[in-house]
């Protein structure tokens, strides 16, 4: 897939995390964008390793969506995790 793909799967993985965790998040759209991005590429790693299967097949595939929204919501709940604790701090 290229990177234009990999954008729209963030951004839709991004919001999809977003709305399966509602909260106040520090950063906007710009960083849930990127959260998804990294998290498409994290549930396609992940997917991989653990369960030994490629996981990336394509666009259109239902388990791309899987493995990027997985990711996603691991990389939202690290995100509210750290800055968290920092506005406490």
């Amino acid at each position: 897939m290229g990177i234009i793909a990999w954008i729209f799967i963030g951004l839709f993985a991004g919001i999809i995390a977003k709305l399966l965790m509602p909260g106040k998040d520090p950063g906007g759209i710009i960083i849930t964008i990127l959260i998804g991005i990294a998290g498409g590429l994290l549930g396609g790693w992940l997917g991989k390793v653990i369960f030994g299967i490629d996981s990336i097949d394509g666009f259109f595939e239902i388990s791309t969506w899987i493995a990027a929204i997985v990711g996603s919501l691991i990389l939202l709940a690290l995100y509210r995790v750290i800055t968290g604790n920092r506005r406490r701090a």
